[in-house]
């Protein structure tokens, strides 16, 4: 495989081209995280609306029948629905752990293992979600 970094001329948009025989598993993973990183979704604070990048977000949880997105020090309500969350970010390192909660797989620290086939994973920020005994397997 060849990699050619150049840079754009003064005024020309930042641009990736892949060239390649056949688009595999590994390439759509690949392209799937050059798009996380600059992806945003839109988060709410009280009555502030802003743009919040994914890379930013450790978990999403759904409670009382809202969504809410947990960052470093922060917690977002997010206007969607936990299935379309996982469908919308599936292959991109968001992973369902259990019926109300996705977890950012980069933003698990370790894991731990409990009683009855569950899983502890601790987080960078320091929070713990238990992974249900359901979801292990796909982890």
């Amino acid at each position: 495989m060849k990699i050619t970094i150049e840079t754009p001329r003064q005024g020309e948009e930042d641009e990736i081209i892949i060239r390649c025989a056949v688009l595999d598993q590994d390439l759509l993973q690949l392209i799937g995280r050059l798009k996380k990183g600059r992806q945003k979704l839109p988060a709410f604070c009280g009555q502030e609306i802003m743009m919040l990048p994914l890379k930013d977000i450790y978990y999403f949880e759904s409670v009382d029948h809202k969504v809410f997105a947990y960052c470093q020090n922060q917690v977002y309500e997010i206007r969607k629905k936990l299935y379309e969350l996982e469908a919308d970010y599936a292959g991109q390192d968001f992973l369902r752990i259990s019926k109300s909660t996705i977890v950012h797989l980069p933003k698990i620290l370790h894991l731990k293992p409990l009683f009855n086939g569950r899983f502890e994973a601790a987080l960078k920020n320091g929070e713990k979600v238990i992974i249900s005994r359901q979801y292990v397997a796909t982890l």
